[in-house]
């Protein structure tokens, strides 16, 4: 992060501070000292702004262990020595207490107990550059180094564009793909189906959004309604839907094409997203709740798919074999 201080403008300086505070909670470990961080950067700064007439450039940077806050003093510079020594005033109850740190003759006491590391120099020419080390450190991460697998990986070689590379419906759908396979390698069917299923649920309630607004439609859908929202999301990816049947019990639909394409016989988890954000979207439009029954499938080498909803189901009378929505209490 880099920024420009203006001679004289001590009025930006809790703003800065704020700044520079919330990038270091963003990254950093949440056990980090980032009440003496704070104290840091605004001696830092505060000193090169209100002890010089010339304005600063301030740089934090994060390279190394601990980040580093570089403070380019572009006036006549000052002595940082000079501040020890300096005749402490009467304190303001209604000052910024940085300000008054600045200007209590304590701030470098203070740099020199807090900061890991403190140094200064003069520039050439004019000014000088203080640099101070933040006692912020970042999150332990465990390291993952998977071997490359050497077949099966998505995208395939001839999605390549014709002028390098793959674009971005082959990435996202090798990127969707391959996420799915690895959990349920890594972690089991059940723990790939799961978190499938959320994401099409916070997915399918978005589509459902957009499709009320699209087409005006206001209070509970209507069977015929729920399927003409499926269809027309489902086409939207460049799935193959259409509704065979469609009344007070049930919906009932087809498909001849996977918006995965043949890859999805490499991640069969993913159907769970069409389940999810059919019967979710069912689930919002029923008194009880709403089953799914994925009767057949592509995935699993089915020429197609039929997915048969069921409407105003309760729990208790959900067939095991099918997945079961609730309908949404509202809060």
């Amino acid at each position: 992060m880099d920024c420009y201080v203006e001679a004289g403008a001590a009025h930006a300086l809790p703003a800065l501070r704020r700044e520079l505070v919330t990038y270091l909670r963003r990254h950093g470990d949440p056990g980090s000292d980032f009440d003496a961080a704070e104290l840091l950067i605004g001696e830092a700064v505060g000193n090169a702004v209100r002890h010089t007439a010339g304005p600063a450039w301030v740089s934090l940077h994060w390279r190394d262990q601990l980040p580093l806050l570089t403070v380019h003093d572009l006036g006549p510079g000052f002595d940082p020595a000079s501040l020890g020594n300096a005749v402490e005033p009467a304190p303001d109850p209604d000052a910024d207490p940085f300000d008054s740190l600045a200007e209590s003759g304590r701030g470098l006491m203070i740099m020199r107990a807090l900061a890991p590391t403190l140094t200064s120099r003069a520039r050439t020419g004019e000014g000088m550059v203080v640099s101070v080390s933040l006692p912020v450190t970042r999150p332990p991460s465990v390291s993952h180094d998977p071997p490359m697998r050497r077949a099966g990986a998505l995208p395939l070689p001839e999605e390549s564009l014709p002028q390098g590379g793959f674009g971005k419906e082959s990435f996202l759908r090798a990127l969707v793909v391959q996420l799915a396979q690895t959990i349920e390698v890594q972690h089991g069917q059940d723990a790939a189906d799961a978190a499938v299923a959320q994401v099409g649920t916070d997915v399918g309630g978005r589509m459902l959004e957009e499709f009320r607004l699209a087409q005006a439609v206001t209070g509970r859908m209507s069977p015929e309604e729920i399927g003409r929202c499926y269809v027309r999301l489902k086409h939207a990816i460049d799935g193959g839907f259409r509704v065979v049947e469609a009344t007070e019990e049930r919906i009932v639909l087809v498909n001849d094409r996977c918006p995965f394409g043949e890859a999805v016989r490499q991640a069969p988890s993913l159907c769970r997203m069409t389940s999810s954000v059919f019967g979710g979207i069912a689930a919002r439009n029923s008194d009880e709740g709403a089953t799914v029954l994925l009767e057949e499938r592509i995935a699993l080498g089915d020429v197609g798919c039929r997915v048969v909803v069921e409407l105003s189901v309760t729990r208790e009378d959900a067939d095991p074999a099918t997945h079961y929505y609730a309908t949404p209490v509202e809060g």
